[in-house]
């Protein structure tokens, strides 16, 4: 298993298990996230604190993330990033249109504001 999902009352927390969050993980996350969608969940944390590596690949399963939530009026926030993931964030310029905390007790303070 690559990732481990946590239904709470008003969100899903998916946390991404392997220390690569790329090619090999991104496709079943994003799989996951559509199912996810599917069932009319608009509020997702995606905890990222075991990762120590992200790819374009991950990066595209992220905005996935965040136009699902925000297609549905709902909120999406990632955590836990590790330095070398959070600079690939920034370099992106992804920081300025995602949201993101720096644990998983922010996050779901952010998505239960």
């Amino acid at each position: 298993m690559e990732n481990k999902i946590t239904k709470k009352d008003s969100y899903t927390i998916i946390e991404v298990l392997s220390n690569k969050f790329d090619a090999q993980v991104a496709p079943s996350l994003k799989a996951e996230l559509t199912e996810i969608a599917g069932t009319n969940e608009k509020n997702i944390i995606l905890d990222l604190s075991n990762c120590r590596y992200c790819d374009s690949s991950g990066l595209s399963a992220i905005l996935v993330a965040n136009r699902l939530c925000k297609n549905a009026g709902g909120k999406f926030v990632l955590c836990g990033l590790q330095q070398v993931v959070e600079r690939l964030i920034a370099i992106s310029q992804l920081d300025s249109i995602l949201m993101v905390a720096p644990d998983l007790e922010r996050a779901e303070a952010e998505i239960v504001k």
